[in-house]
């Protein structure tokens, strides 16, 4: 390994904010042992069940982290950007992956073994309070997802997801984005609903003028309007 490469790992790794967490020092060592995988848009990183010995840390890209459900429909539970890490709950229990990830975009990740991981755990005390949480972060989420699949109605779980969606990072709560490009069937995959179900609601507020359908494109005419529907119970 040059030393290039190790130099250019270690600028990828200070990217994530689990990373920020160790020394230039360790960040280094880490990155002496890790690896660099390349994905195109829609490939396989792995399957739920399978053996998870490795972190990654997204570098470049985006992807989808999803389970399958009893009715052989996937739900999202999770899209990650560059910065972000998955792959950590395998690791640190060395058991099988609890998720499905694939690629939304070309994908370039950094990918560190559970040794090496455990080895700084060990002996660095703020890296294992940044990994504990990133873990309590997932919890809450996964906790406030399942509590609108099983508690809120249709229309107050995508009006959450829409605003959520559009606050998003390159979005944010002060600024948020106006329009969003995604497909009805991953919308509904994100909620936990079918396509015709996300379909019939949208149609609904599009004469509503609450959002508009232009164009492969989901824009946001009255964002306050969603913030009502979002609230209903």
């Amino acid at each position: 390994m040059t030393v290039d490469e190790t130099l250019n790992k270690v600028k990828l790794l200070s990217k994530s904010f689990v990373f920020e967490a160790l020394d230039e020092q360790t960040r280094s060592e880490l990155a002496a042992f890790a690896h660099v995988k390349r994905y195109s848009a829609g490939d396989i990183v792995f399957d739920m069940g399978t053996p998870g010995q490795s972190m990654m840390a997204i570098a470049e890209g985006s992807v989808r982290v999803s389970m399958p459900t009893p009715n052989a429909r996937d739900i999202t539970l999770s899209e990650l950007k560059a910065g972000d890490v998955f792959g950590e709950i395998a690791l640190l229990d060395g058991g099988e992956r609890s998720a499905n990830v694939r690629a939304l975009t070309n994908c370039t990740l950094v990918v560190l073994e559970r040794r090496s991981l455990l080895e700084v755990l060990q002996r660095n005390p703020a890296f294992s309070i940044r990994l504990i949480e990133l873990l309590c972060q997932r919890v809450r989420r996964s906790d406030e997802r399942m509590m609108e699949i099983a508690f809120l109605a249709l229309p107050a779980r995508l009006a959450r997801l829409l605003l959520r969606l559009t606050a998003a990072a390159p979005g944010s709560d002060a600024k948020p984005l106006g329009k969003l490009s995604l497909s009805q069937s991953e919308i509904a995959s994100m909620i936990g609903n079918t396509r015709e179900n996300v379909n019939r609601c949208l149609r609904k507020w599009q004469k509503s003028e609450l959002i508009d359908l232009k164009g492969g494109w989901l824009i946001i005419r009255d964002r306050e309007g969603l913030e009502e529907i979002s609230e209903a119970e």
